[in-house]
């Protein structure tokens, strides 16, 4: 009795040590070789804290510039991402931060940019999402890596060539026309510029993906966006390994999102799949490849579930936040706005945009750029290093994150001139390569080589078409109502909306 006794609690007491062995080499013994490891190769950066690494001070950073009252300024890097700006200047353009137990090398340098995204050795992939990302995007094209992202990589990129961009034009003037309908109501009134483009843009992803309308695919478009505010909420939170298995009231609120969004969208599939034509659309291709002979070639129907749930989110909130920061630009410096507007005229007259017109839209390119440079939609970029990774002279452990601050970048003087921080699309008038010095790293809104964003195109045709109808219509100004805040809410958006006065013309 009294050795079965002693065997159970050795049993009890190695079960329990064996977790705890684990948990210590994670979370102290992993960060300090870690960062040894960086340190020997002259990369500094603030000490990392036991289980937090440097979220607390990150988080504490953020909470101190949101609660200053900000000033209708451009120069957003330094309150938006206060810890990088900091950090930057203590340890230089390329520094070692922890958000959480994982280390992250923060990359600043366009050459070293250049070298990771293109990734010419294969030696990175995609970062790990995390467990409310995974549930927002599942495992698409965003989230995948190898043999599957190619393969729907590729087709992806056949839903998006130009000549099926040219046939979701009318898709896309239609629901413009809708909206500024809606718009007659208001004129001389105030609007939220950014809740209008958000309800256009999800009619025009409903329409040209998926056949639809925005009212048939409201409640996918409403329930990821609870799981994106659930992701913000819980971003910066720390889990104990010991406790993780245990779900709080926001795990649990997600997993029941994440099945009502997969129900959704697979009832909308089953659905295509009784019509006698799958169609040409985002998910016909997907459906055709379901079904194809070449095994090599098909998807599972979890795969459609999770490339829908990409495009619905992804897609949607790409071009509502750029037609947002757009339109507060355009409301704030008028000059441009009838630049713009003169263009339009020239190209289109009355009519509704044309493709050739469109293609030839140069004032508008530079406005569009400028936008998306002051504000590109996702503020970083990250890849993780697999086993053997290089970066320049740099070996980086294995799993190491490699963070690329966007906005950093963007903003920087050095690489944008003295006037980095003013709205001046002139500096687009000989093309972005001209703008950049041929540096594509200093230019990253849909970031850069093989992984960049394959839905590019379609964003910036579904803003000059509905910028172009909108100036065909309106003139806008500034309400006195709008409060500046921009917030990185997964991408970079208005926090209190876009308020601006439309009158007729």
């Amino acid at each position: 009795m009294g050795e079965t006794l002693i065997i159970f609690v050795a049993s009890i007491l190695f079960c329990l040590l064996v977790p705890l062995i684990n948990f210590l080499h994670k979370v102290w013994w992993m960060p300090r070789r870690i960062q040894h490891v960086f340190f020997s190769q002259g990369i500094k950066g603030p000490p990392p804290r036991f289980l937090h690494g440097n979220t607390i001070e990150i988080s504490e950073m953020r909470q101190n510039f949101m609660n200053r009252k900000l000033q209708l300024s451009h120069d957003i890097f330094r309150t938006l991402q206060p810890h990088i700006y900091l950090w930057t200047k203590i340890y230089g353009k390329n520094f070692l931060h922890w958000p959480g137990a994982r280390a992250e090398l923060v990359v600043s340098e366009p050459e070293l940019i250049k070298e990771l995204l293109y990734d010419n050795e294969q030696s990175f992939c995609r970062s790990d999402a995390d467990r409310y990302l995974k549930k927002i995007l599942g495992k698409g094209i965003l989230t995948s890596d190898g043999e599957k992202w190619l393969k729907l990589r590729q087709l992806s990129s056949q839903a998006f060539h130009a000549e099926s961009l040219r046939h979701m034009i009318p898709a896309m003037i239609e629901s413009v026309e809708l909206m500024l309908g809606r718009w007659k109501n208001y004129e001389g009134m105030e609007i939220d510029a950014s809740e209008e483009f958000r309800l256009l843009t999800a009619e025009i992803i409903s329409r040209t993906a998926f056949g639809s309308s925005y009212l048939e695919g409201q409640d996918i478009f409403q329930m990821l966006r609870k799981l994106v505010v659930l992701s913000c909420k819980n971003s910066h939170k720390t889990k104990l390994p010991i406790i993780s298995v245990f779900k709080d009231r926001y795990d649990m609120e997600a997993d029941k999102l994440e099945k009502r969004v997969r129900d959704s969208v697979l009832e909308m599939v089953k659905k295509r799949q009784t019509e006698i034509s799958f169609g040409e659309d985002f998910l016909g291709l997907h459906l055709k490849a379901h079904y194809a002979s070449d095994g090599n070639s098909r998807i599972t129907v979890q795969e459609i579930i999770d490339q829908c749930k990409t495009f619905y989110s992804a897609g949607q909130t790409t071009t509502s936040v750029l037609l947002s920061w757009t339109i507060l630009l355009l409301a704030i410096h008028t000059d441009w706005q009838e630049k713009a507007r003169e263009e339009v005229f020239e190209l289109f007259g009355q009519q509704p945009p044309n493709p050739e017109g469109i293609s030839r839209m140069k004032t508008m390119s530079m406005i569009i750029n400028e936008s998306l440079r002051l504000y590109p939609p996702s503020v970083y970029i990250q890849r993780k290093a697999k086993k053997g990774a290089k970066l320049g002279k740099l070996i980086l452990p294995t799993n190491t994150n490699v963070h690329v601050p966007i906005l950093a970048i963007h903003h920087d003087p050095k690489l944008w001139g003295k006037d980095a921080h003013i709205f001046n699309p002139e500096r687009f008038s000989s093309g972005v390569a001209a703008a950049t010095k041929n540096n594509p790293a200093a230019f990253l809104p849909f970031s850069l080589g093989p992984r960049a964003c394959v839905g590019a195109n379609f964003a910036t045709l579904e803003a000059k078409i509905s910028l172009s109808m909108i100036l065909q219509r309106y003139t806008f100004t500034l309400s006195p109502n709008y409060v500046h805040s921009p917030v990185q809410i997964l991408s970079l958006r208005p926090q209190h909306g876009v308020q601006v006065v439309i009158r007729p013309r």
